[in-house]
Protein backbone atom coordinates (compact mmCIF):
# COMPACT_ATOMS: atom_id res chain seq x y z
CA UNK A 1 0.00 0.00 0.00
CA UNK A 2 1.90 3.28 -1.13
CA UNK A 3 0.61 5.35 2.07
CA UNK A 4 2.08 2.29 4.30
CA UNK A 5 5.09 2.92 2.38
CA UNK A 6 5.28 6.98 2.76
CA UNK A 7 4.25 6.63 6.17
CA UNK A 8 7.10 4.67 6.93
CA UNK A 9 9.84 6.33 4.81
CA UNK A 10 8.65 9.67 6.55
CA UNK A 11 8.77 8.09 9.90
CA UNK A 12 11.71 6.54 9.64
CA UNK A 13 13.02 10.29 8.24
CA UNK A 14 11.78 12.09 11.47
CA UNK A 15 12.69 9.82 14.14
CA UNK A 16 16.74 9.83 12.45
CA UNK A 17 16.67 13.53 12.78
CA UNK A 18 16.15 14.26 9.11
CA UNK A 19 13.47 16.98 9.78
CA UNK A 20 14.46 19.47 12.29
CA UNK A 21 12.20 20.67 14.93
CA UNK A 22 9.00 22.76 13.57
CA UNK A 23 10.54 21.99 10.29
CA UNK A 24 7.39 22.25 8.00
CA UNK A 25 6.42 19.05 6.01
CA UNK A 26 4.79 20.58 2.63
CA UNK A 27 2.03 17.67 1.17
CA UNK A 28 3.40 18.79 -2.43
CA UNK A 29 6.98 18.36 -2.30
CA UNK A 30 6.88 15.26 -0.09
CA UNK A 31 4.65 13.74 -2.71
CA UNK A 32 6.81 14.60 -5.35
CA UNK A 33 10.07 13.58 -3.96
CA UNK A 34 7.84 10.80 -3.27
CA UNK A 35 6.26 10.09 -6.49
CA UNK A 36 3.01 9.50 -5.20
CA UNK A 37 -0.45 11.47 -5.18
CA UNK A 38 -0.91 14.20 -2.72
CA UNK A 39 -4.10 12.11 -1.61
CA UNK A 40 -1.56 9.34 -0.11
CA UNK A 41 0.98 12.01 1.07
CA UNK A 42 -1.80 13.50 3.30
CA UNK A 43 -2.92 10.30 4.21
CA UNK A 44 0.50 9.66 5.63
CA UNK A 45 0.88 12.45 7.21
CA UNK A 46 -2.21 12.31 8.72
CA UNK A 47 -1.24 8.93 10.75
CA UNK A 48 1.70 10.67 11.84
CA UNK A 49 -0.62 13.57 13.28
CA UNK A 50 -2.36 10.89 15.05
CA UNK A 51 1.17 9.04 16.66
CA UNK A 52 2.55 12.45 18.07
CA UNK A 53 5.25 12.73 15.19
CA UNK A 54 3.70 15.52 13.56
CA UNK A 55 1.46 18.65 14.03
CA UNK A 56 -0.98 19.41 11.92
CA UNK A 57 -1.30 23.32 12.22
CA UNK A 58 -4.28 25.63 10.38
CA UNK A 59 -3.55 26.78 7.01
CA UNK A 60 -0.30 26.04 7.03
CA UNK A 61 -0.28 22.44 6.70
CA UNK A 62 1.65 20.00 8.50
CA UNK A 63 5.05 20.61 10.52
CA UNK A 64 7.40 18.32 12.72
CA UNK A 65 6.72 18.91 16.58
CA UNK A 66 8.72 21.83 18.43
CA UNK A 67 10.86 20.27 21.84
CA UNK A 68 9.25 21.59 24.31
CA UNK A 69 9.00 21.02 28.27
CA UNK A 70 5.44 21.81 28.26
CA UNK A 71 5.13 19.09 25.62
CA UNK A 72 6.60 16.23 26.88
CA UNK A 73 5.93 17.16 30.24
CA UNK A 74 1.96 16.59 29.00
CA UNK A 75 3.06 13.25 27.06
CA UNK A 76 4.83 12.04 30.60
CA UNK A 77 1.66 13.03 32.69
CA UNK A 78 -0.25 11.04 30.72
CA UNK A 79 2.49 8.00 30.75
CA UNK A 80 2.52 8.28 34.69
CA UNK A 81 -1.81 8.15 34.93
CA UNK A 82 -1.91 4.87 32.50
CA UNK A 83 0.94 3.33 32.10
CA UNK A 84 1.40 1.90 36.03
CA UNK A 85 -2.52 1.09 35.83
CA UNK A 86 -1.84 -0.65 33.15
CA UNK A 87 1.26 -2.64 34.42
CA UNK A 88 -1.14 -3.84 37.11
CA UNK A 89 -3.92 -5.18 35.09
CA UNK A 90 -1.04 -7.11 33.45
CA UNK A 91 0.79 -8.50 36.80
CA UNK A 92 -3.09 -9.81 37.83
CA UNK A 93 -3.23 -11.37 34.59
CA UNK A 94 -0.56 -12.76 33.02
CA UNK A 95 0.35 -15.95 32.81
CA UNK A 96 3.47 -18.33 32.47
CA UNK A 97 4.38 -17.34 28.84
CA UNK A 98 3.66 -13.62 30.03
CA UNK A 99 6.05 -14.12 32.78
CA UNK A 100 8.33 -15.78 30.50
CA UNK A 101 8.33 -13.07 27.62
CA UNK A 102 9.39 -10.24 30.04
CA UNK A 103 12.44 -11.95 31.58
CA UNK A 104 13.67 -12.64 27.84
CA UNK A 105 13.03 -9.14 26.74
CA UNK A 106 14.45 -7.83 29.91
CA UNK A 107 17.53 -9.56 29.02
CA UNK A 108 17.41 -8.47 25.65
CA UNK A 109 17.37 -5.11 26.87
CA UNK A 110 20.04 -5.65 29.46
CA UNK A 111 22.72 -7.33 26.76
CA UNK A 112 21.99 -4.60 24.03
CA UNK A 113 24.60 -1.66 24.13
CA UNK A 114 22.95 1.90 24.81
CA UNK A 115 25.73 3.74 22.82
CA UNK A 116 28.46 2.43 20.52
CA UNK A 117 30.83 4.65 18.32
CA UNK A 118 29.79 3.85 15.40
CA UNK A 119 26.37 5.33 15.73
CA UNK A 120 27.56 8.93 17.42
CA UNK A 121 26.36 10.26 20.60
CA UNK A 122 22.98 9.35 20.61
CA UNK A 123 21.73 5.58 21.37
CA UNK A 124 21.62 2.89 19.00
CA UNK A 125 18.40 1.60 17.33
CA UNK A 126 18.76 -2.19 18.32
CA UNK A 127 18.79 -0.46 21.91
CA UNK A 128 15.55 1.86 21.50
CA UNK A 129 13.76 -1.31 20.35
CA UNK A 130 14.58 -3.58 22.60
CA UNK A 131 13.39 -0.94 25.23
CA UNK A 132 10.33 -0.74 23.60
CA UNK A 133 9.61 -4.49 23.88
CA UNK A 134 10.31 -4.75 27.62
CA UNK A 135 7.93 -1.91 28.20
CA UNK A 136 5.33 -3.20 25.90
CA UNK A 137 5.73 -6.98 27.20
CA UNK A 138 5.44 -5.53 30.78
CA UNK A 139 2.11 -4.30 29.44
CA UNK A 140 0.80 -6.68 27.04
CA UNK A 141 -1.23 -9.23 29.80
CA UNK A 142 -3.50 -6.73 30.50
CA UNK A 143 -5.93 -8.02 27.60
CA UNK A 144 -7.28 -4.17 26.96
CA UNK A 145 -6.01 -3.61 23.02
CA UNK A 146 -7.51 0.10 23.92
CA UNK A 147 -4.77 0.76 26.52
CA UNK A 148 -2.33 -0.50 24.66
CA UNK A 149 -2.89 1.08 21.89
CA UNK A 150 -2.90 4.20 23.45
CA UNK A 151 0.61 3.75 25.26
CA UNK A 152 2.23 3.09 21.97
CA UNK A 153 0.78 6.30 20.74
CA UNK A 154 2.53 8.08 23.75
CA UNK A 155 5.67 5.50 23.40
CA UNK A 156 5.99 6.71 19.97
CA UNK A 157 5.91 10.85 21.27
CA UNK A 158 8.52 10.25 23.84
CA UNK A 159 10.82 8.14 21.70
CA UNK A 160 10.89 11.26 19.45
CA UNK A 161 12.21 13.39 22.36
CA UNK A 162 14.53 10.72 23.36
CA UNK A 163 16.04 10.31 19.57
CA UNK A 164 16.51 14.05 19.63
CA UNK A 165 18.24 14.38 22.70
CA UNK A 166 21.83 13.52 23.20
CA UNK A 167 22.10 13.92 26.87
CA UNK A 168 22.97 11.36 29.55
CA UNK A 169 22.89 11.50 32.96
CA UNK A 170 25.69 9.64 34.68
CA UNK A 171 24.15 9.60 37.94
CA UNK A 172 21.12 7.65 36.84
CA UNK A 173 21.26 3.80 36.55
CA UNK A 174 18.15 3.14 33.76
CA UNK A 175 19.79 -0.74 33.95
CA UNK A 176 19.06 -1.30 37.50
CA UNK A 177 15.80 0.34 37.00
CA UNK A 178 14.93 -1.80 34.83
CA UNK A 179 16.28 -4.74 36.71
CA UNK A 180 14.03 -3.30 39.71
CA UNK A 181 10.88 -3.00 37.26
CA UNK A 182 11.54 -6.65 35.88
CA UNK A 183 12.25 -8.04 39.75
CA UNK A 184 8.27 -6.54 40.92
CA UNK A 185 6.50 -7.66 38.42
CA UNK A 186 7.57 -11.44 38.34
CA UNK A 187 7.40 -11.07 41.91
CA UNK A 188 4.10 -10.29 41.32
CA UNK A 189 4.22 -7.29 43.91
CA UNK A 190 1.85 -4.82 41.75
CA UNK A 191 2.21 -1.82 44.28
CA UNK A 192 6.20 -1.59 44.06
CA UNK A 193 6.14 -1.89 40.17
CA UNK A 194 3.56 0.73 40.04
CA UNK A 195 6.13 2.57 42.15
CA UNK A 196 9.45 1.73 40.51
CA UNK A 197 7.26 3.07 37.05
CA UNK A 198 6.33 6.03 38.17
CA UNK A 199 10.09 6.89 39.19
CA UNK A 200 11.45 5.91 35.99
CA UNK A 201 9.05 8.12 33.66
CA UNK A 202 9.35 10.89 36.50
CA UNK A 203 13.21 10.59 35.88
CA UNK A 204 13.12 10.30 32.62
CA UNK A 205 10.90 13.22 31.50
CA UNK A 206 13.14 15.01 33.74
CA UNK A 207 16.42 14.58 31.77
CA UNK A 208 14.13 14.95 28.36
CA UNK A 209 13.04 18.80 29.66
CA UNK A 210 16.53 19.91 31.15
CA UNK A 211 18.11 18.76 27.66
CA UNK A 212 15.59 20.23 25.56
CA UNK A 213 16.87 23.61 25.28
CA UNK A 214 20.17 22.54 23.94
CA UNK A 215 19.25 19.54 21.84
CA UNK A 216 19.80 19.34 18.53
CA UNK A 217 18.37 16.55 15.54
Amino acid sequence: MLSEQVYAQLQGAIMRGDYSPGEALKPQDLAREQGVSLAVTREALVRLVGEGLADRLPNRGFAVPLLSDHRWQEIAEARRVIEPAVLRMSIERGDVDWEARVRAAHHRLARTPAYVPEEGEHYTGAWAEAHRVFHRTLLDACGNRALLETFDRLWTASELARRWSAHRDPDRDGAEEHRRLEEAALARDADTAAAVLVQHLTLTVAALTDASGQASP
